[in-house]
This record gives structure tokens, sequence and C-alpha cells, in this order.
């Protein structure tokens, strides 16, 4: 896992059949996720623009699918003097832009859009632009509307496991997708042993899905990367995002929030150690959720129960970054069970999202909870119709009381269920009847296990 270079990236597929229709592909996720290499990995850059001097450089090319390279053009908005020129002169800025080309951090010039609508509007080329954002730029409402119809959205995580386990051949192609998801919707888990994770299972959490991270040996040089990682966000892309002017309160606010992942969203609790009102908090986590560094579950609903609690829970984009905000390693997890447990709900809850990214359905995420306290930790919307639940356990053993959340999820939704399981770190996959399994952690990820 410590090895660096080109994972493979199973949504580059969705990124590809973008590119055959769609003028505008943004793909968007947080910083150092891999979103530029992905690009290159399928526009290949013949040039690197600097706009100022009218110079061009070679740039090798990152890699690329079979096919014809497309030659794109690739120009960062990091680089200031490419920003501060896009943002005087946006219209002129995009008019001589070459005939493709890669915008990388797009977020830092939001005039650009209303350019682009108008380029794409006068020649609608397919591929014709590619964006990377590091935010989620399309909460604000002009960009929205500017693009709409003329964009579509690709939305990249960090690695999976499931890509992690597929090693680092670089490839792009859907060969050897893990089958979780679809043995959840569809005919179910087969009987069967498998080994346990142990040891493993901690590593993997504290690792987290940073390609840079990963690059790192465990320890202090993989924390000193997500400290500084870390450090770079709420200076520079949350700053860029916000009028607020002292943002000093985001560093303790992300450790505190680390300290709440997978627990119920309780903005009084978040601002109990600070001396600022709780709107004023919630705009703060507004702005970390629009850099992916936090993420809120909303609740699962039916009309038909009204003891649902309604409140979301929170969760870190990522375990790893959650690990060295509480200031933990692999061997502190192992110690440390009730800890491991919590974070090991989000680290099934990114797995899993990261994994519906690159699906042909659509998913939705949600989590269950009514005021018996009785929960289930991931509920899964298929569409319009199915729903599943994903319960996480961090020990070796299931018993019938594990289930109780996702035979109330049952008899609530009735023919939508889809089917339940009980993740756990055992060695069995084995059914507890109507549609409720016990499945081994490591079936998350491994390819056609399931």
């Amino acid at each position: 896992m410590a090895d660096s270079g080109f994972y493979t990236r199973y949504i580059g597929q969705r990124l590809a059949e973008a590119l055959a229709d769609s003028p505008v592909v943004l793909i968007q996720g947080p910083r150092q996720c891999g979103k530029t290499t992905l690009a290159q990995m399928l526009c290949p850059p013949a040039i690197s623009v600097r706009p100022d001097a009218r110079k061009v450089a070679d740039v090798p090319p990152a890699g690329f699918l079979s096919g014809e390279a497309r030659n794109y053009a690739y120009i960062s908005f990091d680089d200031d003097v490419a920003r501060v020129g896009a943002e005087e002169d946006p219209m002129g800025f995009v008019a001589d832009l070459p005939e493709r080309v890669i915008l990388d951090e797009v977020q830092r010039v939001p005039a650009l859009f209303t350019a682009l609508k108008m380029e794409v509007d006068r020649k609608r080329v397919p591929g014709r632009f590619v964006l990377t954002g590091s935010a989620d730029v399309l909460r604000v409402p002009a960009i929205q509307d500017s693009l709409a119809g003329r964009l579509e959205v690709i939305r990249l995580h960090p690695l999976a496991q499931a890509e992690l386990a597929s090693g680092r051949s670089g490839s792009l192609g859907p060969d050897g997708i893990s089958a979780f998801l679809d043995a959840l919707f569809g005919q179910g888990f087969k009987t069967s042993r498998t080994s346990r994770l142990g040891a493993e299972l901690c590593d993997r959490v504290a690792a987290g899905g940073y390609p840079a991270a990963l690059a790192r040996p465990p320890g202090r040089r993989r924390a000193n990367w997500y400290r500084n990682y870390l450090d770079a966000q709420t200076r520079r892309d949350v700053r860029d995002l916000s009028r607020i002017r002292t943002l000093e309160e985001l560093p303790r606010l992300l450790a505190l929030s680390a300290a709440q992942t997978a627990s119920l969203f309780n903005v009084s609790e978040l601002a109990a150690p600070f001396q600022i009102s709780r709107p004023t908090i919630r705009d703060y986590i507004v702005l970390l959720e629009r850099v992916f560094l936090l993420e809120r579950l909303p609740p699962w609903h039916s009309n038909r129960l009204s003891r649902l609690v309604k409140t979301p829970k929170l969760h870190l984009g990522d375990t790893g970054l959650a690990c060295a905000l509480l200031g933990v390693d692999a061997a502190d997890l192992a110690a440390d069970r009730a800890l491991l447990g919590q974070l090991l709900e989000t680290f099934v809850f990114q797995e899993l999202r990261r994994q519906a990214s690159w699906q042909e359905d659509f998913f939705t995420f949600f989590h269950y909870r009514d005021r018996d306290k009785t929960e289930v930790d991931i509920v899964i919307e298929r569409g319009t119709r199915a729903v599943a639940g994903v319960e996480v356990k961090a020990g070796a053993t299931v018993t019938a009381a594990d289930f109780r959340g996702l035979r109330k999820l049952k008899a609530a939704t009735g023919s939508r269920f889809a089917g339940g399981v009980v993740v756990y770190d055992g060695e069995m996959c084995v059914s507890h009847g109507d549609g409720l399994y016990a499945v081994p952690l490591r079936r998350l990820w491994e390819i056609g296990a399931s």
C-alpha cells in the first residue's frame, strides 16, 4: 500500500463516457485525491500553457487509454498568473484557449463559468473543456445555472479499498470491480469462509485513501503528510470560498468533528469549546463540506414512520484524515476498540460511497435511527425503489441482536427491501434468513468474492 504511482481508478469509464457527449466535464473532489492524474490519463496534455509569457513547455503524458490521444492543453489556476488573467478578463481568457483544455482547480476562478457557457453555446464540441475542482462549485446557484445542460459532474473520492486491492496497474477499465453492491441488491452472499483482517483492519483504517499519503511509510511520515494537507486546505481553499476573515477555529473544529465522526450531528457540542455562535459553527461545517473534508449523512425517512430521528450523522471524508486529527495510529486503534468501532463505521461508509460512484445505478446514502435508539449505520437506496441496510461491527462475532435494526428497516420498507448485512471482522459469510447476512469486512473489496 505504500507504493507510489498510478492506481486503478474505476470511475475512469464514466469519465470516458462523459467526454464522448458532454462539452464540459467537471471532476470534483478533495485536493490530492487524484483528479489531475485521472484527467491526464484520459486526456494526455501535449502542452502546458502559461498565458502570461505565451510560452509552451513539453509535458509528458501521465498515461492514456487505448485509442487516439486528444492532445489537451493544461492550465492550473494554482498558478497566480493564470488565475489573475482569468479573473481580469474571463471572456478573453476563454476565447484564447486551445481547442481542448484541462482547467485545473477551477473553483479559484468562479467568474470563468459564464464565459465557458458562452463559448460552449458558440461551439458545442464533446469533451472540449475538462475542469477539475477541489470545492463543490455547484453549490453556488449562479455557477450551476450557467452550465445547466452543458456540464457533467464526476465525483472523485480518495482511493477505495477495492481500487487498492486491484493494484497499481494504472488501468481505467471496469474489469474486477468489487461485487459487494451487486450482491447486496441482487442474489445475496454465498456461504463461504475467509480469513479475518485482524491487525490489518487497523492499518487500513489509519492509512486512509489519499495516494500521496499512501506513498509514505506508516507512522510519523504519513501523519505529517495529513497534518500538512489539512493545514493547506484550511489556509487556502476554505479561505477562497469564504468572506469570513477569521478562520483560526477551523483546525480545532475539524479535530472535534473527527472525534464525533459516525455520530449524530450535534452543533451545540461542536460550538461549546468556542466563543462563537451556533449559526457560525453551521457556516463553518458547510465550508468544510464544500471542500469535501466533512459529510453529513441524512436520515432515512418514511411517511409510514413518525418515530424516526431526523438528525443527520457526521462523517469525516477519510479515516486517514480522522486519525491524523485525533493523533492516533493503527496501534492506538487496536488498543481502543470503542474508537476503532467509531472510525470503522466511517471507513465502511466511505468505501461504499466510493464504490457507488463508478456503478451504473444511482445510489443514495442515509442512516436509520428511531426514538427507541434502534439504528442501522448505513441505508442505501438504489434508484427510487430498492433499499438495503449495512450495520458495521468491529468484533469477530455476530449475534441475532446485531440484526435488530435491519429487521426494523425491512419491516418499514416492505417489498422495497433488497437485503441487509452486518459486516464484521470474522471468517464466515452466512445467511441469517429473510435476506439478512453476516459478511466479513474483507468482502467489501475483495474482487468477485461475494
